[in-house]
């Protein structure tokens, strides 16, 4: 070999060490970077004329297993919907409280119990009698704030909707963009692997909102598809489209068209059931708690109210009462009407006519709603028949809360048990999914940058660069010694 070509042999070398060391100390650098991938140095040998002329860097690779990557994506969306699904049950909870606590829905039916049997012992008693207005008006307030909160919750979603489609839209952009730099950039021979670690969280960002696939496609683009079809991009980036509500009653629906529901490219989505195109992940959740749970959740406390409502409209329980009159509780002041149940909790009042805070008279808890005058102090009917009206077990005539007749604090507990049990199966499966996410993403970074192992190779280029610096010193001499002949 010629002094000439082991000189550039040598260059070669100490360029691809150099290379190879800058990429190792950029590993060890990014060790715990979210979303950077490793990069390996591709050397094959330079062969000009048939015979060896060094070493030649062929590129860089970027080392990510697509398949734990894919793996750890749709995890991340099944963590956001078994999150947003515990977050809603334990709101849900929380407004109607569990029996121990003093402002609780059971709580207070039993206020009201208690009220009514001491006013019974007492009738003539007119601070006993006001207990029990009290007590009832507590109960119908604790009624009216549980169906406000279900609807803030419905208004909640709805606001969350709209701040991930608007993320959704400006990530599905970015990646349109980043695929762009990238043929752009690997056309003329840079290294895209930044940009690629850029694009990756980005989709990962989508990846937590909507499962996703990623498809790869000619000269580094990517494509995305939800699990069940829908094209995100594919060339240019989808637009989603989402209308915000700025107030959700408990008789506005998707279906009626008084929400909002999704576009694809103005094309209308379907947001419910396992073949949505957008199923899975937080903003299925969001829809999902917008138009079903918290509906059902609306369903059940009506329920509720209007097994609380009837009680007292039962024939016999207030003989003062005329047909077609309201009873002890009311729907806005208005008898309830079966047919308006939607909402019935949020409506739900005590009679004015026994409220002194609203004109009434407290005594005709014990007279009658229907009593001109107040009749026999000593006496206790209406008030036993009042307070037989919450015990008698009664088929409640809707909301599937119970199939079995029961006293209104049945109905109210089977209400409570019901949410408890509900709310931990969704904790127990968002443990689940939390340790499978958690799971993924160990094996991710396993995958990922070594620092041990990058130590050992910076030692070997360190070797290999010295023995290239040596060949160059050699070299020189030989050529001094020559110079010197």
């Amino acid at each position: 070999m010629s002094i000439s070509g082991s000189l550039s042999n040598a260059l070669s070398g100490l360029s691809a060490s150099s290379r190879a060391a800058e990429l190792v100390s950029n590993n060890v650098a990014n060790a715990l970077t979210e979303g950077y991938g490793r990069r390996e140095i591709n050397l094959s040998a330079n062969v000009v004329g048939g015979a060896g002329a060094g070493v030649r860097v062929d590129g860089v690779s970027r080392v990510v297993d697509q398949v734990i990557l894919q793996d750890r994506r749709f995890a991340d969306a099944d963590l956001g919907q078994s999150l947003s699904e515990s977050e809603f049950l334990e709101g849900i909870e929380t407004l109607l409280g569990t029996p121990d606590q003093g402002d609780s829905l059971s709580s207070w039916v039993q206020k009201f119990e208690a009220a009514l049997i001491e006013a019974s012992g007492r009738p003539d008693s007119s601070a006993r009698l006001q207990s029990v207005v009290d007590a009832a008006n507590g109960m119908t307030a604790k009624f009216n704030s549980i169906s406000d909160g279900i609807q803030s919750a419905r208004l909640a979603a709805d606001g969350k909707i709209a701040d991930q489609v608007q993320a959704l839209n400006s990530a599905l952009q970015q990646v349109e963009e980043l695929n762009s730099n990238i043929v752009s950039l690997s056309g003329s021979g840079r290294d895209v692997s930044g940009l690629i670690d850029q694009r990756q969280q980005v989709v990962d960002r989508i990846a937590s909102v909507l499962p996703i696939r990623e498809i790869e496609r000619e000269n580094g683009q990517i494509a995305l598809y939800t699990t069940t079809g829908a094209t995100l991009i594919d060339g240019p980036a989808g637009q989603f489209g989402f209308s915000e509500a700025n107030l959700i009653t408990p008789d506005m629906t998707q279906a009626s068209g008084a929400l909002s529901g999704i576009t694809l490219n103005g094309r209308d989505l379907d947001t419910s059931g396992q073949y949505s195109p957008v199923a899975g992940g937080s903003l299925s959740a969001l829809f999902a708690i917008r138009d079903e749970s918290a509906i059902t959740s609306q369903v059940r406390i009506d329920a509720v109210a209007r097994d609380l409502v009837t009680r007292f409209e039962t024939p016999g329980t207030d003989p003062t009462i005329a047909p077609g009159q309201p009873a002890l509780f009311t729907d806005a002041g208005a008898a309830f009407d079966p047919l308006n149940e939607i909402g019935l909790a949020g409506r739900l009042e005590l009679n004015a006519l026994v409220d002194p805070g609203q004109g009434g008279q407290s005594w005709r808890l014990r007279d009658g709603l229907g009593a001109a005058t107040q009749g026999d102090v000593g006496s206790s009917n209406v008030l036993n028949a009042l307070t037989a009206a919450l015990n008698n077990s009664i088929t409640p005539a809707s909301g599937n809360l119970t199939g079995t007749a029961g006293s209104l604090s049945d109905l109210t507990g089977a209400l409570v048990s019901l949410t408890g049990t509900e709310l931990a199966t969704s904790e127990q499966r968002t443990q689940y999914v939390s340790a499978q996410q958690t799971s993924l993403r160990s094996l991710e970074l396993a995958g990922g940058v070594d620092t041990d192992q990058e130590m050992q190779k910076l030692l070997l280029i360190e070797q290999s660069y010295a023995a290239n610096a040596r060949v160059i010193q050699t070299v020189d001499e030989m050529i001094q010694t020559l110079l010197r002949i």
